[in-house]
């Protein structure tokens, strides 16, 4: 077996944590060892650990994902207007992807005011991502026309406050935050559809989704989590 072939198996084991010990030493003897010959052996060990599979594939969507977001930074951490709260000179930023018609982005508001009140050097960017229902998508061209206003927050917070989204709790929102229904951007569809798209790109599969830093999380997460993620992303 060559120097590279045993290098190869080597870096496949590492891939697997402490595999890497246990491949490196099968690696050793066969000097005829060939393609197939590796493959056999790095299988027998995976099926031996198949507990290390669903951690590989994490790794593996959370490197893309890393990637996704450098590649696209400037779209995820640019806000649309008024569409943020927080440190306008922050030294992180905060990115939530939501859906008016998800539960848990509603639920995750309290998490987001405490974050921003605990945190002074914070931004937090709000994405529409309507994804659930059409009424998701009415609700967020409603969203950046009061963006476009200068009322996001006001907005934001009413229709969460309304229940369910219809063009009824969409009016009744828009009333309370004095946002005009009438003036839609016209770069409204443009900005969804983007939205989306970058969405795609990062491998978000629902919402809220979050991206700090180059780590994209997902779910309604618990204060400290998200606390944590922005220390990391402060740290680098």
């Amino acid at each position: 077996m060559n120097r590279l072939m045993v290098l190869g198996l080597v870096a496949i084991g590492l891939l697997f944590g402490a595999g890497g010990m246990w491949l490196a030493d099968r690696a050793a003897p066969p000097p005829a060892m060939d393609e197939a010959h590796i493959g056999r052996v790095v299988r027998e060990y995976v099926l031996a650990h198949p507990e290390l599979i669903p951690e590989a594939i994490e790794k593996l969507q959370q490197r893309d994902a890393t990637r996704a977001v450098a590649a696209n930074r400037g779209k995820i951490v640019e806000p649309y207007a008024s569409a943020w709260i927080g440190n306008p000179n922050a030294d992180v930023t905060l990115v939530e992807y939501y859906d008016y018609n998800c539960g848990f982005c509603r639920a995750s508001l309290p998490t987001i005011e405490k974050l921003v009140a605990a945190d002074r050097n914070l931004r937090v960017v709000f994405k529409e991502l309507p994804v659930l229902a059409e009424s998701s998508r009415v609700a967020a061209r409603a969203s950046l026309a009061a963006a476009a206003q200068g009322k996001f927050k006001a907005f934001h917070d009413a229709l969460y406050a309304a229940g369910q989204v219809s063009d009824a709790t969409i009016a009744q929102a828009a009333k309370a935050s004095q946002v005009d229904l009438t003036k839609i951007p016209a770069d409204a569809d443009a900005t969804l559809r983007e939205n989306l798209e970058v969405a795609a790109k990062l491998g978000v599969a629902g919402t809220p989704a979050w991206v700090v830093g180059d780590q994209l999380l997902s779910g309604a997460l618990p204060f400290d989590r998200l606390q944590e993620a922005i220390a990391k992303a402060r740290a680098s």
